[in-house]
């Protein structure tokens, strides 16, 4: 299997940096690209991942800045495209089909092509604006979801957070995370 893994600039890279571990471990092919926002909110944030932490984990690394790389060609064969976070500005662009950047060029040519592209946003609480984007995003056939997790497997630490987060994010590319505990499994709640 192959992804496109696209990190904008909305706050929660350690979700990004969970979403890169699984995929590393199930042998899943990534091109990474990561965006300027992306890289200020890393620096930002200080103690979480930082933009070595995401690239030691990706089969390929593309800058943000190449029109020209393999991902912005829909005749380069992906299994979809997961973008996390995914910030409102992104989720703008991605709605509306404006392709400046290869994060949102790649993105782009997901929905043209027909393949699966997963929206993860993380900002709350929602203006209008947003909304709207975020119904176009869906209307045009991105899967949008929120970096919310459940707590019916009885979580104990963040990494049980981004666990959860992660493993429902790839169940949208039929990928299964292992550990992950799902709702009346196993006889769990």
């Amino acid at each position: 299997m192959r992804l496109v893994v696209g990190v904008s600039g909305g706050s929660g890279m350690p979700y990004a940096l969970a979403a890169l571990r699984a995929l590393h471990h199930l042998e899943v092919e990534t091109h990474l690209v990561v965006s300027s926002g992306a890289k200020r909110v890393m620096t930002a944030e200080g103690a979480g991942p930082q933009l070595p932490d995401l690239t030691a984990l990706a089969a390929h690394v593309h800058d943000d800045r190449d029109l020209a790389a393999s991902v912005a060609s829909g005749s380069f064969r992906t299994d979809g495209m997961l973008l996390l976070p995914c910030s409102a500005g992104t989720l703008a662009k991605v709605a509306h089909g404006f392709a400046d950047t290869l994060l949102t060029r790649a993105a782009h040519v997901t929905l043209k092509e027909r393949r699966t592209l997963v929206l993860v946003v993380r900002e709350d609480p929602l203006p209008r604006p947003m909304l709207v984007n975020l119904l176009a995003a869906f209307d045009a056939g991105a899967t949008v979801m929120s970096a919310s997790p459940g707590f019916y497997h009885a979580p104990d630490t963040v990494d049980d957070l981004l666990h959860f987060v992660t493993a429902r994010v790839l169940d949208q590319f039929g990928l299964d995370v292992p550990g992950f505990r799902r709702w009346r499994e196993d006889g769990h709640a």
